[in-house]
């Protein structure tokens, strides 16, 4: 958590530089509190660094893909020349994301992060899978993380502005 708590205060720094007036003061207190409250419930202080970024990348203002992207170079395991992100390596990923609506009392059960897995891998005769297949089953939204591209659409559209008036 100390070590999370440096990188926040580090990160918060830097964004309060480039974006003057626009980042809260207290950012990285409230985010690691989130953090901990997501993953830290016991209060043991100790937070796994690749689930808080999990979470940072999810609620990030960066684009669907981009997210993707990183989740799956944060969970893949090389193999050789490629990177591959195994059954285990999802689970995990998903059980990690799902903090995020449990946090707000949305959780789903451990069943619905195995349906998930079994669903990215259905077809799949190998242990493992490429990054461009779990691309394209993360485009597909899946059930179990359906509150991610929604938030993002609802993010994206806050800036949209309409010049019509109703009458």
């Amino acid at each position: 958590v100390q070590q999370i708590s440096e990188m926040l205060t580090e990160l918060f720094q830097r964004a309060r530089l480039e974006k003057p007036g626009q980042v809260d003061p207290r950012a990285a207190e409230f985010t690691l509190s989130l953090l901990a409250a997501m993953y830290d419930r016991s209060g043991t202080g100790y937070i796994k660094t690749r689930s808080a970024a999990a979470a940072l990348i999810a609620l990030s203002g960066d684009t669907l893909l981009a997210k993707y992207r990183a989740f799956f170079q944060f969970y893949a395991v090389r193999d050789g020349k490629e990177a591959l992100i195994t059954r285990s390596a999802l689970r995990s990923l998903l059980t990690d994301l799902n903090q995020i609506p449990a946090i707000v009392g949305e959780s789903c059960t451990l069943s619905c992060v195995e349906i998930a897995t079994h669903s990215c891998f259905c077809g799949v005769l190998n242990s493992a899978i490429v990054e461009e297949k779990f691309l394209s089953w993360l485009r597909s939204e899946p059930a179990v993380l359906l509150w991610l591209p929604t938030c993002y659409r609802l993010s994206a559209t806050e800036m949209v502005s309409h010049q019509a008036r109703c009458k």
